[in-house]
């Protein structure tokens, strides 16, 4: 019997010997889990997208076509290069620089600023002259696929020839990332 008690004492001497190591370990990983992790902050809906759409002009009457839609946007900065061909009436060439803010992990809203390039005396959507533009729009990528939906508006300063007046159009359609 004496052997029998002298075993249970040295099997219960293992065992915290055991229990010690798995609870230093635990808090071993739970340490370094803790000091090697950092958040991941929610980036700036992935990808450049080519896109095409309708387009809807508001002034000058309203006017209605299609738009052709780039975004070209640049990896670990919340900077996009964007242009829209706006055809309508007359046609319109529209390249911004966007600032994108992220929503979440699939929806950014920006607001670019660039240049309305038109083609002749017919109004665009946008207007019939050279004209500073604003683009605030969204992006929204479907989740597991390639597809983004876009909308914005653009808003285009001293943009008819004759009159000189704010010309609006709002756009929106499908794209496809690359």
């Amino acid at each position: 019997m004496q052997g029998i008690g002298k075993g249970k004492s040295n099997n219960n001497g293992q065992m915290k010997h055991f229990q010690y190591w798995l609870g230093v370990m635990g808090m071993a990983t739970a340490l370094s889990l803790t000091v090697n992790s950092q958040p991941a902050p929610a980036q700036v809906a992935y990808g450049s997208y080519v896109g095409i759409g309708p387009t809807v002009g508001l002034t000058d009457g309203t006017q209605v076509g299609g738009v052709l839609a780039f975004r070209y946007k640049l990896l670990e900065t919340p900077i996009s290069f964007r242009t829209q061909a706006l055809i309508g009436k007359g046609t319109a060439i529209v390249p911004t620089v966007s600032y994108d803010l992220p929503l979440n992990w699939q929806t950014d809203v920006y607001l670019g600023a660039g240049l309305v390039l038109t083609s002749g005396d017919t109004p665009s959507p946008v207007g019939n002259k050279i004209s500073f533009a604003l683009q605030p729009g969204i992006d929204y990528v479907i989740p597991n696929s390639s597809t983004v939906i876009f909308g914005n508006a653009i808003i285009a300063f001293d943009a008819y020839r004759n009159t000189g007046g704010t010309a609006l159009s709002l756009q929106g359609g499908v794209g496809l990332r690359f």
